[in-house]
């Protein structure tokens, strides 16, 4: 017999003992790990390197990595600790393998049920809960529920920019958009019955409707915050991830995800504006560029809360976010590495916009 064919005899023959060896219960378990990994969509070489992490983290069930999140998270968390101390955090392949499990912890997140139900009628809707009115030809105002009846709901006098003189509200056929927290948007079709005043506000008295059109489910896992941070008009050209050296206008970002941010800034603001958000997490000076989608100016306090849909980010700043979301990244230390200024946010001026600050 050759002497090559009699190796190859030999090393097919150690792979059969060692697996026969092997106890049954090990063997199936990790028979069932790479079965669970091939389904969740990761390829062979990534479910090695979460084999290898289930090992590191003495996983009981090393296949309960694809369904539970805490045993998921044990790994992630894990593996970020071993980027801070090994410093590749710049390696791309780590990245995208971390964005892969990112990924999949996310799917995870948003298959859970929720608490919270979806609704099918108007009466569900909560007192306070912001609204978007439309009159068609008109064009769309911003309004509140001030007040649930059985029979109608009392919302504030809608308000625009636009509206036309000796505009008459009784009888308008309407259409009311509303974004119910952690939950989806809803629309329905409904009338304005009276033209009213309840608790002291000008308001509208309209019809019920038991038949809410749910529009969008949320699409990201979000965190809410209050955190300093500085706000700025985005330049056209500017590349993603560019970071500020100098301040721009002082806000406090209130909720973050991987698809977008709000902040809350002194005075008045429009949607459509093209902003950069800069905050530091992690001690690490993070930037996210979008579009504000919506504004909502609360009067009284003159302050806005600008909703910003991120652009496409790049994928470390993608990962640092995400590990925030989840819970991943270790508190952070009191220095900064840039002055974040925990003064109250201050307001939209026409100096603030000729410098750049929105």
């Amino acid at each position: 017999m050759p002497l090559f064919t009699l190796f190859a005899v030999v090393a097919v023959l150690g792979v059969i003992m060692l697996a026969v060896s092997r106890p049954k219960k090990e063997k199936g378990s990790w028979v069932q790990f790479f079965a669970k990994g091939k389904d969740a969509g990761f390829s062979f070489r990534e479910i090695e390197l979460l084999r290898r992490l289930a090992v590191k983290c003495d996983i009981a069930d090393p296949a309960s990595l694809f369904w539970s999140q805490n045993q998921l998270d044990l790994c992630i968390r894990s593996m970020v600790r071993g980027i801070r101390m090994s410093g590749e955090s710049d390696d791309t392949g780590t990245q995208d393998f971390l964005s892969r499990l990112y990924d999949y912890r996310k799917k995870i997140e948003m298959d859970k049920p929720r608490v919270k139900k979806g609704i099918s009628s108007s009466r569900e809707i909560s007192e306070g809960q912001p609204l978007r009115v439309l009159v068609t030809g008109t064009g769309v105002f911003k309004s509140q529920i001030i007040k649930t009846a059985n029979q109608y709901l009392t919302i504030s006098r809608p308000v625009s920019t636009k509206v036309p003189s000796g505009f008459s509200w009784s009888g308008q056929k309407i259409s009311v958009y509303f974004w119910r927290e952690d939950d989806a948007g809803y629309v329905f079709d409904s009338f304005v019955e009276d033209e009213v005043f309840s608790k002291g506000l000008s308001s509208l008295k309209i019809s019920h409707s038991d038949s809410l059109f749910r529009t969008q489910k949320r699409k990201s896992v979000r965190i809410k915050l209050h955190k300093s941070a500085f706000l700025y008009l985005r330049g056209e050209d500017e590349a993603p991830g560019t970071i500020e050296a100098a301040p721009g206008l002082k806000c406090f970002l209130e909720d973050l995800s991987d698809t977008g941010c709000a902040v809350t800034i002194g005075g008045k603001a429009a949607a459509g504006l093209r902003v950069k958000v800069q905050f530091a997490l992690d001690n690490t000076a993070i930037s996210i560029s979008g579009t504000v989608r919506s504004v909502d100016f609360k009067e009284e306090a003159n302050r806005s809360l600008l909703h910003i849909e991120a652009d496409s980010l790049p994928m470390e700043t993608r990962n640092q976010i995400l590990g925030e979301v989840f819970g991943m990244l270790p508190e952070e230390d009191e220095e900064l590495p840039f002055r974040m200024l925990d003064e109250e946010a201050g307001g939209i001026g026409a100096e603030d916009a000729s410098r750049g600050a929105v």
